[in-house]
């Protein structure tokens, strides 16, 4: 895609595209663990075996975000009243809720891992979960009271005085970085606990804060008894962060949530557009749509200046359109005959098309798809660019 191509700025428009985007993506990887009734969990990599699904790594954060990409459906689903993959099939919130379970059942039956991040990117989806069965008057609002409770005592247990405050990466305890902060501290801030969260954003915002650049960095790593920056700056870190926030409010929060966005389309853009850029695969293929997420925050957040939310939602739409225009077709990935269109891949690189990311015979990983799936989902969210 060009830099000069005029994104689309209808929101219907988008919801279609989310959707289409939701089908392949549920249909192609999402399957039964060990083919019992009533369970839902994405396949890490297409085409691949069931064995190498059970016994290899199955990236818990990745299926974390799978629970918010069908949240953002489901809310789709109940203002519409129009189920995203048809009326004989499984509503998202349903899914959702199936898939909640099976992380539990994939996880040793336990909600609980070695990573607050992971954790806390859970924890996140499931309370949003939470609110949609409120909604929707469904089943299920008692696991998820379960989970945030089980949850919140890892996240206190890891947000400690060492190093000044923070959270801790994992529980070998040597490194608190932002992408286990920001999302606890958003987390925090969305279910009441809003002095925990202001500490540890003023804790990212004093040790982790580029002051030039106006971006987060990595983290720091205790090491030998002493302690090192990392500098490193990824594109998702300054996703939750800006969520937390936008979440906080207050004139201060919402100045630094202003500066963020300003630096994100200054740092984290390619060159001569407004695309965020792309990570690459594995982990890096979710990092471009969870910032976009908390973009899309950004630019309906009426208590920002109108220049910033003009600035946000052109970087959502912007690269919501590259990753549009560079699908393709896959009816390799088709798991059955039924007649419809075939399954649509996604490049991880926003400007690169699918066709030289994903040729045919190529496997696919889930996290890329979603990523596509969750920055067309903050597309749908946002009104037409030129109103107010």
């Amino acid at each position: 895609m060009s830099s000069s191509t005029e994104p689309s700025t209808n929101p219907s428009e988008w919801a279609a595209r989310a959707n289409q985007a939701a089908r392949s993506v549920t249909r192609s990887f999402g399957r039964r663990l060990l083919f019992l009734p009533g369970t839902h969990i994405g396949a890490i990599t297409i085409p691949g075996s069931s064995a190498r699904s059970l016994l290899g790594p199955w990236h818990y954060w990745w299926q974390a975000h799978y629970v918010d990409c069908l949240v953002d459906a489901g809310r789709r689903e109940l203002a519409t009243g129009t189920r995203f993959d048809g009326e004989s099939r499984p509503s998202a919130g349903r899914l959702a809720s199936r898939l909640v379970t099976t992380i539990r059942l994939r996880n040793l039956l336990r909600f609980e891992n070695h990573y607050y991040d992971d954790m806390a990117w859970l924890a996140l989806a499931t309370h949003r979960l939470e609110k949609l069965a409120e909604e929707t008057r469904k089943p299920g609002r008692r696991r998820n009271a379960y989970i945030r409770k089980r949850l919140t005592l890892q996240f206190d247990s890891a947000s400690t005085d060492d190093l000044g405050g923070g959270t801790f990466w994992s529980t070998k305890r040597d490194f608190k970085n932002t992408p286990a902060t920001a999302p606890v501290a958003l987390f925090y801030a969305r279910t009441g606990h809003r002095e925990r969260a202001q500490a540890l954003v003023q804790w990212l915002n004093s040790r982790l804060l580029h002051a030039e650049r106006g971006v987060y960095q990595d983290g720091i790593r205790i090491r030998n008894g002493a302690t090192v920056l990392e500098e490193a700056v990824y594109t998702y870190n300054q996703g939750p962060i800006l969520g937390a926030l936008l979440e906080l409010g207050g004139q201060e929060n919402l100045d630094r949530a202003a500066r963020l966005v300003d630096a994100v389309a200054r740092e984290l853009t390619v060159p001569g557009t407004r695309v965020i850029r792309g990570d690459g695969t594995g982990d890096g293929g979710l990092f471009t749509g969870i910032l976009v997420r908390y973009l899309g925050l950004a630019g309906r957040d009426n208590r920002l200046p109108a220049t910033t939310r003009e600035t946000a939602k052109e970087m959502v739409l912007s690269t919501a359109a590259a990753f549009w225009t560079g699908r393709r077709e896959a009816p390799e990935l088709a798991r059955s005959r039924a007649t419809g269109n075939p399954p649509l891949l996604f490049s991880p690189d926003p400007l690169r098309p699918a066709t030289e990311t994903y040729p045919a015979g190529t496997g696919v990983e889930l996290s890329t798809q979603l990523q596509a799936w969750m920055t067309f989902e903050a597309a749908a969210t946002l009104a037409p660019t030129n109103s107010q």
